[in-house]
Parts: C-alpha cells; structure tokens; sequence
C-alpha cells in the first residue's frame, strides 16, 4: 500500500449519480481522493481556490456556462492540475477548442469503464514520470501520450490472468448468454474475491467477451451489470 498521499481530485458534473459513480470508481482504483464534486462553474472555481486539485474530471455542459469555458480561466492557468473532459459534446469544434486548451484527454459520454480507466492510468504515469524522472527518451515520452505502438499487447500474462480461472467465468457467461450479472453475482458463482473478480471482468470487457450495462434505479448510485457480448458475425 502507498504511504504517500492521495492526488486531489474535483469533479465537476450535475448529474449527482454519474459524479458519484466517477468518485467510487477512481477513489477504488486509483491512488487519488475526491475532495470535491461540483454541478456548476462556480461551484468548480470555489473547489479550485480552496483544494488546488492534481485532476479535474469536467462536463462540458453545465448549469451556468459550458467546461471549455473553465479550461480557459485564468484561476485553472494558475494552478498545476490537469483537465480531462468527461462529456456528451462530441462536436469537433468544442474537442479540439478542450485539446487546444490543454486538456489531458477527452472522454465522449457514455464512457466505458475502462476507457475511463485506461486515461487514469497514463495521467498516474504522467504523474510519476514528471515527479521522478528528469530526462526523458523516446519510448518514456510515447507511454506518456499512449502511442500504440510503444504499448505491449494486452494479453492474459501482461494482466495478471489465469486461463483457468478466466476459462471459469467465460463459462459462467456462456451458460447464462441472456442474464446481465453484477460483480457479487460473477464472484460468487465463480468462488474469487471481489477485487480479483473486477479485475477479470475488465479483462473480458478490454478483449470484447462481455459488454457492461448501466442500471440506474430510483434510490441509489447506477449498477454496473455484466452480459456476454454479441457473438461476431
């Protein structure tokens, strides 16, 4: 376990399940704290002045203005934090007006798991990189902008995945084709702990094997729920 402290994390978004879902999702797998969650623009610079965050996760549309707007103060210019958008805007006008602007990443809405995971994994590596490393070469600075060809495949091995217990919850899948699972459901059919059990069903969902559900109910934050994917054609 790391002895070092969080990275502060604001999230600025006025839909309180998705906010929440964000929060639970990187405060349990990565090393950062949310210290912060804002439903509009001025709510986002009082975090901002008070927290001076490493990371802000930014909706574009938003009560009282629009996040490219955020980008581009001056109170976000003055403090060493990083921007990636998490939004439905998937006009080129405002992606590459974020992009400019210096964002980290752009994420269009929905947003998978583990595209979401795969953008805070680099800015971690960004992260450690700029904090321990003072000359860079070629290949550290391709890690850092997630060039393809600089990544190793992804494969069981690479993953920490073994084939029996992967081959078990391909099974589990393959006998219930129509049922949407959630995590307890997966790890106790296939007798794992929770936590080995997300990391699987990542695994499959990056490979194509399964697809994730969204539920949303009426009490509550969302249910990640787990199906097997489509057979390819």
């Amino acid at each position: 376990m790391s002895t070092t402290r969080p990275l502060d994390v604001v999230i600025v978004e006025d839909e309180p399940h998705l906010a929440e879902l964000h929060r639970e999702y990187i405060e349990q797998n990565f090393h950062l704290r949310v210290v912060g969650i804002a439903a509009s623009i001025e709510q986002a610079c009082s975090l901002i002045r008070q927290h001076q965050p490493r990371l802000i996760l930014l909706d574009n549309y938003l009560p009282d203005g629009k996040g490219v707007e955020l980008i581009d103060n001056p109170l976000l210019k003055s403090y060493e934090c990083s921007v990636i958008f998490i939004t439905a805007a998937s006009d080129m006008q405002t992606c590459s007006h974020a992009m400019r602007s210096g964002a980290f990443d752009y994420l269009i809405k929905p947003v998978f798991f583990q595209r979401l995971h795969a953008s805070l994994e680099r800015f971690m590596r960004f992260i450690h990189t700029v904090q321990q490393v003072k000359v860079v070469d070629q290949h550290a600075l391709d890690r850092l902008f997630n060039l393809p060809a600089a990544e190793a495949s992804i494969t069981p091995s690479t993953k920490g995945i073994e084939p029996q217990t992967l081959e078990r919850i391909k099974n589990l899948f393959a006998e219930h084709p129509d049922t949407a699972m959630s995590v307890e459901e997966v790890v106790e059919n296939v007798g794992i702990s929770k936590t080995t059990g997300r990391r699987y069903l990542e695994y499959c969902v990056e490979s194509g094997l399964i697809s994730i559900e969204m539920l949303y109910g009426n009490i509550g934050h969302p249910r990640r729920l787990y199906r097997k994917a489509p057979d390819k054609p």
